[in-house]
């Protein structure tokens, strides 16, 4: 998930500043997730549960980067590639219901841990971090998807 992230941002860097700020919050969000995972880089450095602060505080990434792009990025990227190709707003209407999934698997996470007290309560956090592990990898395929469809249509400027 983190060399995909790099390379989207490569791909992308400069055609909209809200969307490579959203790309670096995504970015803290998947290092965290690798963290929190025991994922490489971070395998084996934390054979135990990681610290409840360190989950509370990844929900917080979490809720703050799902809602960026609900509210903030997709509906902007539909509609400036949907105003030079109307099938792209048929593609959005289809992809914006899988993007839902993922965040209701995301809000569940945030609901059973941003509370967190005590790590040692928590008997089904890598069942759970691993399910958003899979929604998160479905979601990066979707948003780049949508984030294709202003490369592919060149509908905003490097300095908007």
């Amino acid at each position: 998930m983190l060399s995909r992230n790099e390379a989207a941002k490569e791909q992308w860097a400069g055609l909209h500043k809200a969307l490579d700020r959203w790309l670096d919050e995504r970015q803290d969000l998947l290092v965290r997730y690798c963290k929190l995972a025991g994922l490489p880089p971070y395998t084996g450095k934390n054979e135990q549960l990681p610290a409840a602060i360190d989950i509370r505080e990844f929900c917080e990434i979490l809720v703050d980067y799902v809602s960026a792009g609900h509210f903030e990025l997709y509906d902007h990227i539909l509609d400036e590639a949907s105003a030079h190709n109307q099938s792209t707003l048929a593609f959005g209407k289809k992809i914006f219901p899988m993007i839902s999934d993922t965040t209701e698997v995301a809000l569940r996470f945030h609901d059973t841990y941003a509370e967190a007290i005590d790590t040692d309560a928590l008997p089904n956090f890598t069942n759970d971090i691993s399910e958003l592990g899979e929604a998160l990898q479905n979601r990066l395929d979707l948003e780049d998807k949508l984030i294709a469809l202003l490369e592919e249509h060149e509908v905003i400027g490097a300095n908007e």
